[in-house]
Formats: structure tokens, sequence, C-alpha cells
């Protein structure tokens, strides 16, 4: 078998939520391409986690406070690669059907990501790369379907795709690329609390045609590819990673 490999030697990556799931999975996967890579999260340092960031370079950032996400931006050297990852639905588990819930969700996963796009669109600009700087956004199996219990996270997800397109558009003059990545139900601990239903799990895995769900490893992979070279001539696209969910009838 051969397996995929990538160099990202020099460069220098920012992922945000890469304390936990799938935004760590991204961020490991760079730092062992030879990535110098800085990640965000919630929490105060890295010894508040019980898993291993070994390697990468943390930054505390509560989406949506605009005055961390400039904290971040404003402590990189030089920036290559943003992965906009960092995400949350239902917060502290209140439904998203209520107003205030329903703006806080998409503060969080959608605005956050334009304006921290929008703080690394100068060091992305002058990104040496092959290919140019990149952005990788993180949308959802909710960009494309209704899912009930997420309104405000679908939402939010959706308005990911179809910004990915626009600033694709609008950045291209400026080297930019803008792509993004869907996942279809990733075992995170985002996801964790839906995996003891078996009403939920089941029809999932009944609609997905490769009969699992995925994992972050999965997606990492996708999203190297279209932050680098190789994915030159790619932007203001959206690749499902979804085991096949989204083209079951």
């Amino acid at each position: 078998m051969v397996a995929t490999t990538f160099d990202y030697s020099d460069a220098r990556v920012l992922v945000t939520g890469g304390s936990n799931g799938i935004g760590l999975g991204v961020a490991r996967a760079f730092r062992d391409a030879g990535a110098h890579v800085t990640i965000t999260g919630t929490r105060a340092s890295t010894t508040e986690y019980d898993h291993d960031l070994t390697g990468l370079d943390y930054h505390p950032c509560k989406l949506p406070d605009p005055d961390a996400i400039a904290a971040v931006a404003g402590a990189l050297d030089g920036l290559d690669v943003l992965v906009n990852n960092a995400g949350q639905n239902m917060p502290g588990g209140r439904s998203e059907y209520e107003p205030e819930v329903f703006e806080e969700v998409v503060a969080v996963n959608l605005f956050s990501a334009f304006r921290m796009a929008a703080a690394c669109k100068g060091l992305l600009r002058a990104s040496a790369m092959d290919g140019g700087g990149a952005v990788v956004n993180v949308g959802s199996m909710s960009s494309f379907f209704g899912i009930e219990f997420v309104p405000g996270y679908g939402a939010a997800k959706a308005g990911v795709v179809q910004m990915t397109k626009t600033l694709a558009v609008a950045w291209a003059r400026h080297g930019i690329r803008v792509n993004a990545v869907a996942p279809g139900i990733i075992e995170t601990n985002m996801t964790a609390p839906m995996m003891a239903f078996e009403s939920l799990v089941g029809p999932i895995l009944e609609r997905t045609p490769m009969r699992r769900l995925g994992t972050p490893d999965d997606v990492a992979p996708v999203v190297l590819f279209l932050a680098g070279p190789a994915a030159r001539y790619i932007t203001g696209q959206t690749i499902p990673v979804d085991g096949g969910f989204s083209v079951q009838g």
C-alpha cells in the first residue's frame, strides 16, 4: 500500500479549535508534515487538556470575541495556511430555537470564521508558499441538509460554504485560495452525546454507503491537500468528507 504524505516543512499554519476533535487531527497532521502549527482553544493553557498537544503553539481564544481573534492574528509573525475549524452547537445544552442561542451559535461558527480570515488576510497575502496562501474552512453536512435540532449551526455552516465561494472570488487577486471541507458525522467530543442514541446514529449509518462514522484522521488529509501546492488551481470549492452520505438518495 502507498501512504499519502505531505511536506509542509517551514510552513506556518493556524488551526482554530485545534485543541480537540477534527481540529486536533488536522493540527497534528500538519505538525507531522513539518509545519509550525499554532492552535487555539477555549482553555487558559495546554495543561488544562487531557490529551497531548506537544509540538503545537497554543493560544487561548474564546469565540466570538473580536479582541481575542485580533490578538491571535496579531501574535503571528507569518502565515501560509488558516484552517477555520473552531465551532460549537447547542452551547451548554441549550436549544438553538431560542433566538439568543441561535445568534450565539451563528456568531461562533460563521462570524468568527470571517473575522479570523479577515484578520489573517495580510499575512496570507504575503505567503511565499507554492500556490499562495490558503484558507480551509470547515463546513458540515448541515451546510446542505436540514438537521432539525441544530438550526443555528446549520444556518452558520451553510453560510460558511457561501463565504468560501465569495472570499475565493475576492481574494484570488491577492494570491489567496479559499476552500472548505464538509465532514459527515465524525467521532469527536462534539458528537459524543449523540452516539448513545441508536435512533440518531442508526439512520445515519444506514444512509452512509461506507457504513461507518468518520474520524478526524479521515478529514485531515483532505485539508492538507486543499491547503497545499497540489491544489494550486482549486478555489471556492467545498469537499464532502462523509463516506458517501451526501450522494445516497
